[in-house]
């Protein structure tokens, strides 16, 4: 294992600086490290080779999540004790936990991927802004069993530490592609023969019906929009089909990360 520096309490220490820049979304992208903060996160890190670069650490939680140091340690990361005042500084939670890593980029280039792999089940976020919806909707993707999720570059950072946060580790469990737009995500799609599905709630097609005819066994990708407006036409007329979640009761509509999971899980029984 990798031995812990003496513990860390100044904040301008330079190693404290470059953690709390990646806060900053031109700062992750130069350096192409973002952070990653509780252990539930830290844990999937540090499980992944060459992943984990530093962990900071409260005396407190090195003690309680021994485990996590002992298998950041094993994989070379370095291993930083700080004051829980230091990470505070760090934290963007009310109640920090006492663990935040410094982690290498994930994501996989899309043309890569789809040579090496043929999936058969993608979520393809097109203008999703909210970080914590990103970050449910690739956790909502991880559960179900998608192959791959792709983050238009018109979409949110997926490294942003709230959309970290709210994917609950599974941002280190499924391959995600950012950087490219839907049309180019689209395109590269129908040539890995992937049946595009939007998900929307005026769509000409019932997923209900879609479930029931065996449509959705094929390999698909679904495509979700905006939490305020949707998929606009133009994004709505790349898809070979605009599907609606049923409203069974006298709700207007669903969130997204609701519908997202409706909608993949639907996929995931049809295809299993």
């Amino acid at each position: 294992m990798s031995e812990a520096s003496p513990e860390l309490s100044n904040p301008r220490a330079p190693r404290a600086v470059a953690a709390r820049r990646l806060a900053s979304r031109p700062f992750r992208a130069k350096q192409r490290l973002f952070l990653a903060e509780g252990p539930q996160a830290v844990r999937e890190a540090a499980d992944l080779d060459g992943v984990l670069v530093e962990l900071f650490a409260t005396g407190e939680a090195a003690e309680r999540y021994g485990e996590i140091l002992a298998a950041a340690g094993k994989q070379g990361s370095k291993i930083t004790i700080a004051t829980p005042e230091l990470l505070a500084s760090l934290s963007e939670t009310v109640t920090p936990q006492g663990l935040i890593g410094v982690c290498r980029f994930l994501d996989v280039p899309l043309e890569s991927f789809l040579a090496a792999r043929a999936p058969k089940l993608v979520a393809l976020l097109a203008h999703v802004r909210d970080p914590g919806n990103a970050g449910t909707v690739i956790r909502c993707a991880d559960a179900a069993g998608a192959d791959l999720v792709i983050v238009t570059s018109e979409s949110v950072d997926v490294y942003n530490p709230k959309a970290v946060r709210a994917s609950a580790g599974s941002l280190f469990h499924v391959p995600v592609a950012v950087g490219v737009s839907a049309q180019e995500a689209v395109d590269m799609l129908r040539a890995a023969e992937l049946r595009v599905l939007a998900a929307d709630g005026g769509g000409a097609a019932d997923l209900d019906d879609e479930l029931d005819a065996g449509r959705l066994a094929a390999p698909t990708c679904w495509m979700f929009g905006n939490e305020a407006w949707g998929l606009p036409e133009a994004l709505l007329a790349l898809a070979d089909e605009a599907v609606r979640v049923p409203i069974h009761g006298r709700a207007e509509s669903l969130n997204l990360a609701t519908a997202a999971a409706v909608c993949l899980y639907s996929s995931a029984r049809a295809q299993r």
